[in-house]
């Protein structure tokens, strides 16, 4: 299955103003998406929740090896002028948006470049749409994304990379991957994400408290 539309991604233009980022409506194939939307391992808790730490069947594992293939990486090297060899990749996932998430940030600086692809049915609510600001304020958008299904957001983190959305509760399904600094950053994630888990186990409250901290600043 190639799912991606690596064309479009290549014709689509970068927007530089007022940091660089691509959007790319219809992303994911038409004939490869209901597949994958049936097959999306959606978390049943708020928060981002590691890949790694979710059961992934082998219909959305074959789209997760094709987004860590050489053709994207180089896609989204072309496009932003920038050498990602070297670079492990992070992917978390969220299936439920809480009106506290959505918190306007910049993305952490051990992150080079965000993608974002959304699995969900026409978007009809206000909130949930995430925007790309020129400031710290919601009402000063450049762009807005609307996150429904095969729709692609790629951007370089930057110190005036903001970006947030309206508050929202219900089902918001997406996958997040980034490219970061290093591995050390894959693994401190993956360990602190095992300890969240270990804490539910033990005591849900505490849990959720290091969700609430993920989960604030997803996209």
């Amino acid at each position: 299955m190639n799912a991606l539309d690596l064309h479009a991604l290549t014709e689509t233009p970068l927007v530089s103003d007022p940091f660089e980022y691509v959007i790319v409506p219809n992303f994911i194939r038409t004939d490869a998406l209901p597949a994958l939307m049936e097959a999306f391992p959606e978390p049943r808790q708020p928060g981002s929740w590691p890949l790694e730490r979710m059961a992934v069947g082998p219909v959305f594992r074959q789209f997760v090896e094709e987004l860590n293939g050489p053709g994207f990486r180089a896609a989204v090297e072309e496009k932003f002028h920038i050498d990602l060899s070297g670079r492990p990749t992070m992917m978390t996932l969220r299936g439920q948006c809480r009106e506290k998430d959505g918190q306007i940030h910049t993305d952490t600086e051990t992150k080079l470049i965000t993608v974002l692809l959304y699995m969900n049915p026409p978007w009809e609510a206000e909130g949930g749409r995430l925007r790309l600001l020129r400031s710290p304020s919601l009402d000063d958008a450049a762009a807005e994304v609307s996150p429904e299904a095969g729709t692609l957001l790629i951007f370089r983190r930057s110190e005036r990379s903001f970006h947030g959305h309206e508050p929202f509760r219900g089902r918001r399904r997406a996958l997040q991957m980034n490219w970061v600094t290093d591995q050390k950053v894959v693994d401190r994630e993956l360990k602190r994400h095992t300890f969240s888990s270990l804490l539910k186990s033990l005591n849900p409250f505490s849990a959720r408290a290091g969700q609430d901290r993920a989960g604030r600043h997803a996209g």
